[in-house]
């Protein structure tokens, strides 16, 4: 197929975070180790919460699909860049560039709405505490949790559908180390001007919309929490949300840094950061964020691993 006199580009190149063969070997191991810890603290979180009762709760059943989330989300970029930190050639083929550009902004979305969802899971935990098996029940969950995953799959297919409208004829260098909308959409040998409206007014509604109702949320939160007479139940309660807001202004921090910028080039090495911040520090920060400061995770860690020994013990004997 051609593009006037040219080709359809067939593949492209991630010039990734570093020429320099040393720093990819240090890179390499660095990035390696954020992944692995990536997979086994997600994948702790959902085991410990599937094998222990006391953690089937709306709260761990959204932090769940947020640790899956996280799985995915990590592995659609990271094996590539691993394998590209030790390669001569630092290609990706047109389709998986597209399928991996597809699957980051499916699950980007669906984490900035199931941030949200979690956040009304505090808000009703603490604003009407009696109330909140009623409100909370496992149908509702099944539905908000559903809805998030639906939601980012269609703010997906809408960039990507756009981006597949757009002719590719070369160059094919992409400054950046996996295939990032924007980065992608400047290598396109047409007016991408569309596409970038697109994205602007597209973040509104997924990245903004749901991060402005966040905030409104932890204001009647903290409102709730400043009632309470007790010093200790204050500091319970704003320890239940202590986690959650972390995450959420690591995660929406850089978010809103990287999208919310319309008619600027985003293509800059600057702008590597954000990204790797979001689609790598923060899967890995995100297990030890929730577990470290949560004392009925490491409580009921600490019980199944006790389990386990005995029952270890009594098979031996």
């Amino acid at each position: 197929m051609s593009c006037g006199n040219q080709t359809f580009v067939v593949e492209f190149i991630l010039l990734g975070l570093s020429t320099q063969p040393k720093t990819q070997i240090v890179l390499f191991m660095v990035f390696l180790t954020c992944y692995v810890i990536s997979l086994i603290g997600n994948t702790i979180i959902i085991w410990i919460s599937k094998v222990n009762p006391r953690l089937h709760t709306p709260m761990y059943f959204f932090l769940n699909n947020l640790s899956l989330l996280d799985i995915w989300y990590t592995t659609n970029i990271v094996p590539k860049m691993l394998v590209n930190l030790l390669s001569q050639k630092k290609t990706i083929s047109f389709k998986g560039c597209i399928i991996q550009m597809f699957i980051q902004l499916s699950l980007g979305g669906t984490e900035c709405y199931i941030l949200l969802v979690m956040a009304y899971d505090r808000y009703v935990a603490i604003c009407s505490p009696l109330h909140y098996t009623s409100i909370m029940h496992p149908i509702l969950c099944i539905k908000m949790a559903t809805g998030s995953w639906m939601g980012g799959l269609i703010n997906s297919l809408i960039h990507t559908v756009f981006a597949l409208h757009l002719p590719f004829c070369g160059p094919n260098v992409i400054n950046h180390f996996f295939c990032e909308v924007p980065a992608v959409l400047d290598l396109a040998c047409a007016d991408a001007s569309l596409n970038k409206t697109v994205i602007f007014f597209c973040a509104i509604l997924v990245v903004m919309a749901p991060f402005f109702l966040i905030l409104i949320t932890y204001v009647y939160i903290i409102a709730n929490i400043l009632k309470i007479r007790s010093s200790m139940g204050r500091k319970k309660a704003f320890s239940t949300c202590a986690s959650h807001v972390i995450v959420v202004c690591l995660f929406y921090g850089t978010i809103i840094f990287m999208y919310m910028r319309p008619g600027q080039s985003h293509v800059l090495n600057q702008d590597k950061m954000a990204p790797l911040f979001y689609s790598i520090i923060t899967p890995m920060l995100n297990p030890l964020i929730y577990t470290l400061r949560n004392k009925d995770v490491k409580g009921a860690l600490t019980e199944t691993l006790k389990k386990k020994k005995v029952f270890a013990r009594i098979k031996n004997n």
